[in-house]
């Protein structure tokens, strides 16, 4: 265990010291970060990695500007909206029929903008009644099930992605799980990004020894094609800045009805974050500079992001990770890594020599990471005791993932002649909301276990 004193201040390093810590922060968010579009782009719609990259850079910049500079947090892309993004690309009736893939993900970014408006709103809310009395309407008996089915959701997703090449997507499980369980110091906090760089090493070998996967239909392809990384420039801009009116997030209210409900999963992520660091550097950071600048923080990041055709923010707990090994505090190291990745988004050849990963890769990954989604959710539950010999907290959960798991095509109304989609998880993120509103006996209370670093420490998803 490294026993140094923490440094609070890394001037006082040099700055090559500085450069190179950032740019360990920015290789530990980089995994996740650059995954969410490959994975959204695998259910069909077009998210860009240089746009991903970029906001994640100016949406931590703008998140530190909003928390005076002060909480050391970095914020890359969400994993708890890829459920909304392959609803809203499965959306086939209404407006929605024949839309090519490129306008629903507008459609879905405009769901994003409205979800991350709910945290500004969520942090006036606390700024005017406190977090105590919000948190009554969202205890862990309503987010841990709704947490477990973002995971439930997606499985079959990770599968499908899979049995393109089964073999190569248990060499990117069996690297994530070596680095994760027998990994020492900076190998254990970035597994993701170990899985993903190991297996696409191995891929290229495999393809110039001519390996083959199954594509979407079945038949036998080459394991990967360059043909877009030969044609791509190495440097560029982003296509929000060449295609702007292409990029820009568009609204309507059955992808907001997909979206939005996902943001009540984001939130309590972003609370149990701020614990996770607060703890960890020995400041409080939910009372100062307090969770509603935290929150607008993040919500307004996820905003802008969204506007612009780019995905969901969150605070990331890899970065925490990094926090605890490296003993380092000072928020400038951060925001040299959120500066190295608006760097690396100015570049559409990077973006597509991720983009030429196999889907087995993006499988095997997916095993991990959705089975953890639901983990979390578990863990949730456990750690705040919820009691389940009470009839009250048993009901509830049944009802979330029954509905989650029941309304597998959602539920189609119309209203003014419009059509209006919820999708299962909205459907059991509201029946859930309303029954712990409803029924009597709530006996949840926020706050003991925060100041502890662990009450809602979902981690990242």
């Amino acid at each position: 265990m490294n026993n140094q004193e923490p440094i609070r201040d890394a001037r006082t390093l040099g700055m090559p010291k500085m450069l190179i810590l950032g740019l360990q922060h920015m290789f530990a968010m980089f995994g996740a970060t650059v995954l969410v579009p490959i994975l959204v782009n695998n259910y069909g719609l077009p998210l860009s990695i240089q746009t991903t990259l970029f906001f994640a850079g100016v949406g931590t910049l703008f998140f530190h500007v909003c928390t005076r500079l002060r909480v050391p947090a970095f914020l890359g892309s969400s994993f708890a909206f890829l459920g909304g993004f392959e609803a809203v690309s499965k959306l086939d009736s209404g407006k929605y029929a024949a839309m090519e893939a490129s306008e629903k993900l507008q459609y879905a970014c405009g769901g994003i903008v409205v979800a991350g408006l709910l945290y500004v709103a969520l942090a006036l809310v606390i700024k005017a009644v406190g977090v105590k009395q919000v948190m009554r309407f969202l205890p862990p008996v309503v987010t841990g099930p709704i947490i477990i089915l973002i995971g439930l959701n997606l499985a079959p997703s990770a599968v499908n992605n899979a049995k393109t090449c089964w073999w190569l997507a248990l060499v990117a499980m069996a690297i994530i799980v070596a680095a994760n369980i027998w990994g020492r110091g900076m190998i254990k906090i970035i597994p993701i990004l170990l899985g993903v760089v190991g297996s696409y090493l191995v891929a290229v070998i495999a393809n110039a020894l001519g390996a083959t996967a199954l594509d979407a239909t079945g038949a036998v392809v080459p394991l990967m094609d360059f043909s877009t990384v030969a044609a791509a420039s190495p440097i560029g801009l982003q296509p929000f800045l060449t295609d702007f009116g292409g990029s820009i997030a568009k609204f309507d209210l059955t992808a907001i009805l997909v979206m939005a409900p996902i943001a009540i999963a984001a939130m309590m992520e972003h609370i149990g974050d701020m614990s996770a660091i607060s703890a960890t550097v020995g400041e409080n950071f939910i009372e100062e500079p307090g969770l509603h600048r935290t929150l607008i923080g993040d919500g307004i990041a996820t905003s802008l992001s969204a506007i612009f055709g780019g995905p969901a923010n969150t605070t990331y707990g890899e970065n925490t990770g990094v926090l605890v090994l490296s003993k380092v505090y000072d928020p400038r190291v951060i925001r040299l890594a959120a500066v190295y990745a608006l760097v690396l988004s100015f570049s559409p050849m990077f973006a597509a020599l991720v983009n030429a990963m196999p889907a087995a890769i993006v499988g095997g990954v997916s095993f991990i990471l959705y089975g953890m989604i639901s983990a979390i959710g578990v863990r949730n539950v456990v750690e705040n005791r919820v009691d389940f010999t009470n009839s009250r907290n048993l009901i509830i959960a049944a009802v979330i993932l029954v509905c989650g798991l029941g309304f597998s095509g959602g539920l189609t109304f119309e209203v003014g002649g419009a059509h209006i989609t919820l999708t299962a998880l909205a459907i059991a993120a509201i029946a859930g909301i309303a029954l712990n509103a409803i029924l009597p006996g709530k006996d949840y209370e926020f706050g003991a276990d925060v100041s502890q670093g662990r009450s809602g420490d979902f981690g990242r998803y």
